[in-house]
């Protein structure tokens, strides 16, 4: 009998250990720049921002993460609050797509099996890739030239998931990225009709929606009668 409790300790284990609990979803939202360009507000989305997610979780607390997403970033200086900006009347409109992982850190235990730990505030740290369009020259917008650059970024946010039905869960979440460029904009200093702003402040963009993820690959040790 003792052998046979070991025995199923240790499947159980093993079991955990290497067949962890999987989620794969899409995401869907809107997103903003904040940068030289338009509103000042840091939460403004005014564009759909949609991808797709999966995640890997190691334990009800830590799960890696992986995101495909795509929008178009925009901004007009319309919007602004500032007059020096109003007076100035720029706009820009900029095809981004991005790939990104990292790391979800749940506040509470979160195990779907179980309705005690159904949901949970998160804490998320990601690095990313991501390619924009630049202008490299040109004098107005007649004859500008473009080319496709990729970058990286420093995403971080925070979100709170549910719970939705079944193997089904739903995640509210607040993604801001931190980018190594200036020019999402378009803004270049070797062309005069593009100089503005603040030339040693990287842009940002950020992300306001939710995620809709359908969970499996649960094991049978990891799960509990409820």
């Amino acid at each position: 009998m003792k052998k046979n409790i070991l025995l199923i300790a240790f499947v159980c284990i093993t079991t955990t250990s290497i067949a962890q609990i999987h989620e794969i979803g899409i995401m869907a939202g809107g997103s903003n720049y904040i940068g030289d360009i338009g509103s000042e507000y840091y939460i403004n989305p005014n564009s759909f921002m949609g991808g797709v997610i999966y995640k890997w979780n190691v334990n009800p607390r830590i799960s890696y993460r992986g995101t495909f997403a795509f929008t178009q970033l925009k901004a007009d200086d319309a919007n602004a609050t500032n007059q020096e900006r109003l007076n100035r009347g720029i706009n820009f409109k900029n095809s981004l797509k991005e790939l990104a992982i990292g790391l979800e850190f749940n506040y509470f235990e979160y195990n779907l099996d179980d309705f005690r730990k159904t949901n949970t505030p998160y804490l998320l740290a990601e690095i990313a890739a991501f390619n924009y369009k630049t202008i490299v020259s040109g004098t107005d917008e007649s004859n500008y030239e473009y080319e496709t650059n990729t970058s990286f970024a420093i995403p971080f946010g925070v979100g709170y998931k549910t719970k939705l039905f079944g193997d089904f869960a739903i995640a509210l979440e607040l993604k801001a990225r931190y980018t190594f460029v200036d020019d999402l904009d378009f803004n270049n200093d070797k062309i005069d009709s593009l100089k503005f702003g603040n030339p040693n402040s990287n842009d940002w963009y950020i992300f306001s929606g939710f995620n809709l993820v359908y969970t499996f690959g649960r094991p049978p040790c990891y799960s509990t009668p409820y």
